[in-house]
């Protein structure tokens, strides 16, 4: 029952009211405007990228990653630039040109506040706090006084910046820009419960880890990080590439860095950044291992060694409980995160894996790399499910939409049908409908003999074959079921890095640093109503005529 669909030719076009919102959402010959799905067409509704006058040869080698940020409404004032600033309710479009305008000028105020504040850190974490909250008293001087305090905002990183778009203005530019100078940025991660102001990570390729207030580099004009709070400093711990980075769901500050060289540490930011964090020397680089800190107010506290080689993606359950890792040396590794354990995990059909994610439900998960399949593990079954074939080269970006609710769904609501996306080298976003019901299990092959089959779980089956904690081999093509897309569509004229799914769009980026936002069917309905009906009422037509001309347009 899925499609593909052939992308050849130019025929979307943008509105005129939808380009002239979007500034400049110029489409490249060859790339479409659109795409359909069987619940409607998401059409491209505006772009987010970098100043145009950044230099493309400074990129280095670094890849486009995107963090999705909602500022929940503004806590009480605890600080003389936010008491003011809570009365301020501009439009998103006003901050953009405010903070442009200010943006250029220089940051070297805002430099020495990172200076007061990492040289705070050597002492205890109470007093790095008191410095990074000096640091944003002394800034009141060069706040931003057109920033609200709220909203939703695209965290990306290009060359060696940062740089900080509103979801919601149709501005392409950012409103904000922090430059690192040394090292380039290469991951990050926000947290929007974090309780003590700190909410954003953000990972080099240094090595060094940095976590900061989103709020505050917001109110802040200048293009340095401030109140800052450093980890890992010049390598003090690891020198290697930071690879990935998140916080660990409900874990009260605690987050986890993954390195390029196969470690992965633990770090809780209400300990110091800059403690005497030893460990001792790895005996087996081939196996998995843990070692804690000798001392107890230090970070990092733990360091997990994972694998040979670089930790490419980490990605947490919802519920915090799992942790999974993939890797250069083309693994998937599935951690029980509080007992520090390894579940389960398995072997790519050819070459590294690049991404990996959960669904919400934490049952299954998704990942990609360079044998250019989509892989559906199952948690349940400890094994490959299924296989998703479309891409024509590495898969660089996976997750699940769970936005997207099923047609189906089963009585008790257990979800039956999943809704995923992935994006590749080749370009191209992938949509793709998986119904386990109808997902044809290997359940085991006998010494000597040909695979059994049956169809749903068969986790009891399983549970002698794969024992808790075994890496298995990449499995044979004829052993695991494939599925196809459901939709392919172009939409980049470079290779992608990554898609994140919200509740009324799809976004996706490409590695020099170019985001789309793809507005849902749904919503894309409501505003051409909206824009028609505003028409029929300025030619004083009824609009229930224009409604119907709306609704009968999208059948």
């Amino acid at each position: 029952m899925t499609t593909v669909m052939n992308n050849s030719g130019s025929n979307g076009v943008i509105s005129p009211a939808s380009s002239t919102a979007a500034g400049a959402a110029q489409s490249p010959a060859g790339l479409k405007t659109h795409f359909k799905t069987p619940e409607g067409r998401y059409k491209l509704q505006y772009e987010k990228t970098h100043p145009s006058s950044l230099l493309h040869y400074a990129h280095g080698k670094t890849v486009t990653q995107v963090t999705l940020a909602h500022l929940k409404d503004k806590p009480a004032p605890s600080t003389p630039t936010a008491s003011s600033s809570s009365s301020f309710s501009t439009s998103s479009g006003v901050r953009s040109a405010a903070a442009r305008l200010l943006g250029g000028s220089n940051g070297s105020r805002a430099l020495s506040f990172v200076g007061v504040n990492g040289s705070s850190s050597k002492s205890n974490g109470g007093s790095t706090r008191i410095g990074s909250m000096v640091a944003s008293t002394s800034s009141s001087s060069m706040a931003n006084p057109n920033f609200d305090g709220k909203g939703t905002y695209l965290i990306f990183n290009v060359g060696d910046a940062i740089f900080i778009s509103d979801l919601n203005s149709h501005d392409k530019d950012p409103i904000k820009s922090i430059n690192f100078g040394n090292s380039n940025p290469v991951c990050h991660a926000f947290d929007q419960d974090a309780k003590d102001g700190h909410d954003l990570l953000i990972g080099l390729s240094s090595g060094d880890v940095y976590s900061v207030s989103l709020r505050q580099q917001l109110q802040d004009v200048g293009k340095k990080l401030v109140g800052a709070q450093h980890y890992n400093k010049d390598g003090s711990v690891n020198t290697s590439r930071c690879s990935s980075i998140a916080w660990v769901p409900g874990g009260d500050g605690a987050f986890v860095v993954a390195h390029a060289d196969g470690n992965l540490y633990v770090y809780e930011k209400n300990k110091d950044g800059a403690g005497d964090s030893s460990f001792p020397v790895i005996k087996d680089q081939t196996q998995f291992s843990v070692s804690h800190s000798r001392y107890n107010k230090s970070n990092p506290v733990a360091r997990w060694h994972i694998c040979q080689g670089s930790i490419n993606s980490i990605s947490f359950s919802n519920d915090g409980a799992y942790l999974a890792t993939v890797g250069r040396d083309g693994y998937l590794r599935v951690f029980d995160y509080s007992k520090e354990l390894l579940v389960c995990g398995g072997k790519s059909y050819y070459g590294a894996l690049l991404c990996c994610a959960w669904s919400m439900d934490g049952k299954y998960i998704l990942t990609g790399g360079e044998d250019d399949l989509v892989q559906v593990w199952s948690m349940e079954d400890r094994k490959v499910v299924a296989w998703g074939e479309g891409h024509s080269s590495w898969v660089s970006g996976v997750a699940f939409d769970s936005y997207w609710t099923s047609p189906n769904s089963g009585d008790n609501g257990e979800t039956i049908m999943y809704r995923f996306g992935s994006v590749g080298q080749d370009t191209q976003l992938l949509l793709w409908d998986l119904e386990m019901d109808e997902i044809v299990v290997p359940l085991r092959r006998p010494p000597g003999g040909s695979p059994t089959y049956s169809t749903g779980s068969q986790s009891s089956h399983w549970d002698n074959v794969v024992p808790l904690g075994t890496l298995q081999p990449a499995p044979s093509m004829r052993d695991v079921p494939k599925v196809s897309p459901l939709v392919t569509h172009r939409v980049h004229t470079e290779p992608l890095s990554g898609l994140i799914f919200t509740q009324e769009s799809v976004l996706t980026a490409c590695r020099e640093g170019q985001i789309k936002v793809w507005v849902r069917p749904d919503i894309a309905e409501s505003q051409s109503s909206n824009s028609e009906t505003l028409l029929a009422t300025s030619l004083k037509e009824k609009p229930s005529l224009s409604s119907k001309i709306t609704n009968s347009s999208y059948k």
